[in-house]
């Protein structure tokens, strides 16, 4: 490993492994195979890279999106690795190109779309030279049962069966117990040694909070915490994604929507200004942000419901891969739940589909409601133990307080059922408190002994009372009947009064201010006047070469690699070699033009010379 320990240094620019990147690289270039479920931002993609530059000949990795494809080869060429990419943005001549490379052993690492792979073309190149070794990434997407599956994925079996003595890497950041199951049934990867590292992500602080006025709260939670940030807007349908980026764009955000439905021009022509623009917030469905290897991502907002845990960890993961503080915020209500209930109703699946994948609602809609640690409780999802206050989500921050509501379930259940389970919500809601409505008038619904009876609370009280029964499966949604609400066998215990149910209270989110500064969050502490100029400089280098290069910012430093310069500010070469991420192809590439930002805000005062560096210790 001494090799590899070479190689982590001289060219990815940094000291030593994370834990337990060094035990993965060892096993995959000796030749065995590993399935990695690795949180985003962990260092999956080192496993693979690293391993590719030990042993002989071409790594190939199989990778869903062509943008993450296109990215990562842009990142290993700024590191002096040899990578390209097979996949249909190619002409046929490039195509050809990068098939003519792969035959004379120029490459170290070849990215195929699992659509490429099991075509006989590529299967014929890959067996006229043998590949060094095959990763798999995004590997939850051969699980069916998974938040992301991909039909194309069902074929890599063929990996094993058709180059048995080449290594396998399996990685994801998500697969609870049963998905990892069917990646190594699928994969047949019954000999590889599972790394399971853990999904616990402390630097994103989760907060759920009821939907009200879903445009008021987010503009509320942009404008006061990430204003000038880089983030995703996570909705379910494409109308509404259109709509809430041209709403963000006039209200002065650079918003940008990203959906299937859109042409695949359009969809790249977007994706690209998110990675290589600053302060660009992308209003999506699902479609968007799988491999997205952007690190400042600073938050993810979803204003509809996940379907499941794996999908919202999958998504909020996205935000704060560069370790630094980023934010995963919901607003979450009723129609929420109906509407991805009746998603699952009309879907093609079978009954264990559905039966599964309304299993995995109820969770999700657990996490919710839930009035303890969120993150103790995602953490429990994924069988991984944490402490019962994590600290860092709205539970721990600022307690949820709970009432006894049994006696309001007693009414709202009453009141469905004396209106003959036909109605939705509103109209349930109206009968209680007593509304004047023609709908009430034109069905007696005046005459019926609940008519009136809730008055003590308004209208968005009832909501979240009807939201919390119907989460908690007391109350059911009939979607034949538009809608209406129906009662559930479990809901007899509350009517007869043999359970107490204690129900949240839904307060309004506590407006929380964001740091003067991107330096500000981190734990370097606040900037002074003179570190806000060089970091300023530091980025408008970065973000000049980037473009000179048509690649993303991220690409030629992380945040994290501009702040250890602003921090250190090293005046030599062999100083500037010591920060992380900077490798000696990026010390080649870059070193001179970043050091003569630095050296320009030296202070002749400090009487810090050009020694200044040499010996520190990062």
């Amino acid at each position: 490993m001494s090799e590899a320990l070479r190689i982590l240094q001289q060219v990815f620019g940094y000291s030593a492994f994370r834990e337990p990147q060094e035990e993965i690289i060892q096993r995959v270039a000796s030749g065995k195979d590993a399935l990695v479920v690795m949180p985003t931002g962990g260092g999956k993609s080192m496993c693979y890279q690293l391993p590719a530059l030990l042993r002989d000949g071409t790594a190939v990795v199989i990778s869903p999106l062509i943008a993450l494809m296109q990215d990562q080869v842009d990142a290993l060429a700024q590191l002096g690795v040899e990578a390209r990419f097979l996949n249909s943005s190619l002409s046929p001549q490039q195509a050809f190109e990068v098939e003519q490379s792969f035959a004379s052993g120029q490459l170290d690492l070849l990215y195929i779309a699992p659509e490429r792979l099991v075509q006989q073309r590529t299967l014929d190149m890959l067996h006229s030279v043998t590949p060094a070794l095959f990763a798999i990434d995004e590997a939850h997407c051969v699980a069916q049962w998974g938040h992301d599956f991909r039909s194309d994925y069902l074929q890599l079996n063929l990996l094993h069966e058709q180059f048995p003595t080449v290594p396998r890497i399996a990685l994801t950041a998500t697969a609870d117990e049963r998905t990892r199951r069917e990646i190594v049934l699928r994969l047949q990867l019954e000999d590889a040694k599972q790394f399971i590292c853990g999904f616990d992500r402390p630097n994103i602080q989760y907060r759920i909070t009821n939907k009200q006025n879903e445009k008021r709260q987010l503009l509320s939670f942009l404008r006061n915490e990430h204003s000038d940030d880089c983030g995703i807007v996570y909705c379910l349908s494409r109308k509404k994604v259109e709509s809430i980026a041209d709403w963000l764009s006039g209200e002065g955000f650079n918003a940008l929507p990203y959906h299937a439905g859109m042409s695949a021009e359009k969809r790249q022509r977007n994706q690209q200004r998110f990675l290589r623009e600053e302060a660009v917030i992308i209003v999506a469905t699902i479609a968007f942000g799988m491999g997205v290897d952007k690190p400042n991502v600073r938050f993810v907002a979803h204003l509809d419901l996940p379907k499941s845990i794996e999908a919202y960890y999958q998504e909020t993961g996205r935000a704060g891969r560069d370790g630094e503080p980023a934010t995963a915020w919901m607003a979450y209500g009723l129609q929420d739940v109906i509407k991805l209930r009746q998603m699952m109703e009309d879907s093609q699946g079978n009954e264990e589909f559905k039966r599964i994948e309304q299993h995995r609602l109820n969770a999700m809609l657990g996490l919710c409601e839930i009035t303890s640690c969120r993150r103790h409780a995602l953490l429990q999802y994924f069988d991984e133990n944490s402490p019962e206050r994590c600290g860092n989500c709205d539970a721990c921050i600022n307690p949820i307080e709970t009432w006894d509501g049994t006696e309001a379930a007693q009414k709202a259940l009453s009141c469905v059922y004396r209106s003959g389970q036909r109605f939705g919500v509103t109209h349930v809601i109206d009968i209680l408190r007593g509304g004047d409505t023609d709908k009430i008038r034109q069905w007696g619904h005046d005459k019926l002994s609940t008519y009136g009876i809730g008055k003590d609370l308004d209208a968005n009280q009832w909501r979240s009372v009807f939201r919390q029964l119907v989460a908690r499966s007391y109350l059911e949604v009939d979607f034949d009947a538009f809608g209406a609400l129906k009662l559930s066998d479990k809901c007899r215990s509350i009517l007869r009064g043999e359970e107490t149910i204690f129900m949240r209270k839904d307060n309004k989110e506590a407006l929380r201010k964001k740091p003067r500064t991107q330096k500000a969050r981190s734990h370097h502490g606040d900037l002074s006047e003179s570190d806000h100029r060089l970091w300023d400089a530091l980025k408008e280098t970065r973000t000049r070469l980037a473009e000179t290069q048509g690649v993303p910012p991220y690409v030629i430093f992380h945040d994290a690699t501009l702040m250890e310069m602003m921090e250190y500010r090293p005046l030599s070469p062999s100083a500037f070699l010591q920060l992380n991420g900077v490798g000696d192809a990026k010390l080649e590439k870059y070193g001179s033009e970043f050091l003569e930002v630095i050296q320009s805000f030296q202070d002749p005062s400090s009487g810090l010379g050009h020694g200044y560096g040499e010996n520190v210790s990062l």
